[in-house]
């Protein structure tokens, strides 16, 4: 199970959100989300573990430092896992994440859709 989050450097038996100053956990969600494709890996890994490579590829532009890092910080904060012989895959945390983050989904949808009819 992990750690609680923390923004406090060195809070004993918390691990410390890099980026956040608040200490409210919508804003450390926030701040983790924020970060260059933290958002496309949740959302590749929505139907199906996948390997870092394939993972790689389904975010075209990423580098593999930061992939790295993105995928340390998401398994760090209890939304993905490192499956054995499958690869990286979302946590019941991070599939209830999912579920929440659905209606702004469909949202975005369809204000990408104003205008165009």
């Amino acid at each position: 199970m992990p750690k609680p989050l923390s923004i406090a450097p060195k809070a004993p038996g918390k691990r410390r959100v890099r980026g956040s100053r608040t200490g409210r956990p919508v804003m450390v969600l926030l701040d983790l989300f924020g970060r260059r494709w933290s958002l496309r890996i949740l959302w590749e890994l929505r139907q199906q573990p996948m390997t870092s490579r394939a993972l790689r590829t389904a975010c075209e532009e990423a580098s593999p430092t930061v992939l790295h890092a993105r995928l340390s910080e998401l398994r760090d904060a209890g939304f993905i896992e490192l499956i054995p012989a499958s690869g990286y895959g979302l946590t019941e945390l991070g599939r209830e994440l999912l579920e929440t983050l659905l209606p702004l989904h469909r949202f975005a949808e369809r204000w990408g859709r104003r205008g165009t009819s």
